[in-house]
């Protein structure tokens, strides 16, 4: 975990109890936080927002005072900061209470020394990541949108700052980088900061397609033009005409399709499957490969002309695990729009989980962290996810095995502990069954280092059978090699 993760050190006591706000200052400083203190509703208002606080210990008896008039203000003037209800006079009401009016945590008198520092250790990291996931909406805009690039670690800085510079332009950008690093993400930033940015936005994944089809699928073909083509159809340049081009895993293209782009490129003309008319296209084009392109020009598998004509301005998108400071971040907004998708509570992450994410190497990138959260969030029971709800990620230095033991404990107390009528709602049968696949596959694909027969072999399912559930779940094989 990033350094800047644990500096946040700021408690405000609110109680009534003079003699206990001045042991647990005590307590509290020892440990590094800075303590202010509060003893009445009106003193505790006047310090929040005017103070810069990661937690407020909140006694909710103060004197003839209801402690959450100070819970209500806090939810409204400084969101971010996690509020810890303490209280001798606790009963399932005063809790419930609590938790909706927005408590993070809930204690009752007397508590333990280690039971407090925990508490208040996790609502600080808690308190931190909305703060940052706070600062970043300011500075980069609404990530709910999809098109923002979000990141706080210099290696992102930089990326945002050369598509910035790239987007206004005309120029052709070729994006490197591995499997689910945000490559279209970055195509999406360049086509949002241009001109073009009220026309289409058009992406092909070139791996996905047989040659022909993707010639057709670019170019446009005739009816009649070969078996299957009962009518005309315009193709995707035609259709992205005042707009940008993004063509994915461009290194996967044929040697005949690159020559046809090679043309585009280079007359903005081409023509239909089947046609010797020649049509006209100002499409802007961005490309992406997590291939080493000039080691297939040297293998005659990509175009020389081609790669030059693509490589104008190179973009390399960083692996995740060279944006470490960007995982708890990236972990929060995913957390967040998961339980929106499910329509479940936003879960917030232990203290063992955060430091296991943050050491993780995440082969799959942004896309595998993605997916491991949504897992998350339909595992979590409760307000934390915890390690054991995280299958395939261990903390650091565990042993091999850790994972496939996490996954089946994880899913044993989840799934079966939903039989206890005092455990949260139980997911639908759906999501439950989905979150289930794609542990085990997640945790089966990691073991064995994304071979798809090992893999297949270990689950009991034949190949295709394997591929289409891999699909179905949007998993691919090559974030899991090393």
């Amino acid at each position: 975990m990033s350094k800047n993760m644990n500096d946040s050190r700021n408690i405000l006591l609110v109680d009534d109890d003079v003699e206990l706000c001045e042991l647990l200052d005590l307590r509290f400083t020892a440990k590094g936080y800075d303590v202010s203190m509060a003893h009445d509703v009106r003193s505790a208002v006047d310090r929040l927002g005017r103070e810069a606080l990661d937690v407020v210990l909140l006694d909710l008896r103060l004197g003839t005072e209801d402690g959450l008039d100070v819970l209500r203000e806090a939810r409204e003037r400084c969101p971010e900061v996690a509020v810890i209800v303490l209280t001798a006079h606790g009963s399932v009401e005063t809790a419930v209470r609590a938790m909706q009016s927005g408590a993070f945590g809930f204690l009752l008198k007397p508590f333990s020394d280690h039971e407090l520092l925990q508490h208040v250790e996790h609502a600080a990291l808690a308190s931190r990541l909305r703060r940052e996931v706070r600062g970043l909406r300011r500075l980069v805009g609404d990530e709910a949108q999809g098109d923002t690039i979000v990141g706080v670690s210099a290696a992102i800085r930089e990326v945002r700052e050369v598509l910035s510079r790239l987007g206004p332009s005309e120029a052709t950008v070729l994006l490197l980088g591995e499997s689910g690093t945000g490559k279209e993400l970055a195509a999406r930033t360049l086509h949002t900061l241009s001109d073009r940015a009220g026309g289409p936005f058009v992406a092909v994944n070139c791996a996905a397609l047989a040659p022909t089809l993707l010639e057709s699928t670019l170019f446009g073909h005739l009816k009649g033009a070969f078996t299957g083509a009962g009518e005309a159809r315009e193709g995707l340049f035609a259709a992205a005409r005042k707009g940008t081009l993004f063509l994915d895993e461009v290194g996967e293209a044929s040697l005949e399709v690159q020559a046809k782009l090679l043309r585009v490129l280079e007359t903005r003309r081409f023509s239909r499957v089947g046609s010797t008319k020649e049509e006209e296209t100002d499409a802007r084009i961005v490309a992406a490969t997590n291939r080493d392109l000039r080691v297939e020009v040297t293998e005659k598998r990509f175009r020389e002309d081609l790669f030059y004509r693509l490589c104008v301005v190179p973009v390399a998108m960083p692996p995740l695990r060279e944006r470490t400071d960007d995982i708890p971040l990236l972990a929060e907004l995913f957390l967040e729009r998961a339980a929106a998708r499910h329509k479940r509570s936003t879960p917030s992450l232990g203290p063992e989980a955060l430091a296991a994410i943050s050491s993780h190497p995440w082969p799959g990138n942004v896309r595998e962290l993605a997916n491991a959260m949504e897992a998350a969030v339909l595992l979590a029971r409760g307000d934390t996810v915890d390690v054991e709800r995280l299958p395939g990620i261990g903390l650091p230095g565990s042993s091999s095995t850790a994972a496939p033991k996490a996954l089946g404990r994880a899913l044993a107390e989840v799934f079966l502990g939903y039989a206890d009528p005092t455990s949260p709602e139980p997911p639908p049968l759906k999501d439950a069954r989905d979150a289930f696949e794609r542990a085990y596959l997640t945790a089966v694909l990691a073991r064995c280092a994304g071979n798809v027969t090992s893999a297949a072999k270990v689950a009991g399912r034949n190949r295709t059978d394997f591929y289409d559930l891999l699909r179905r779940l949007d998993l691919k094989p090559g974030d899991f090699k090393s």
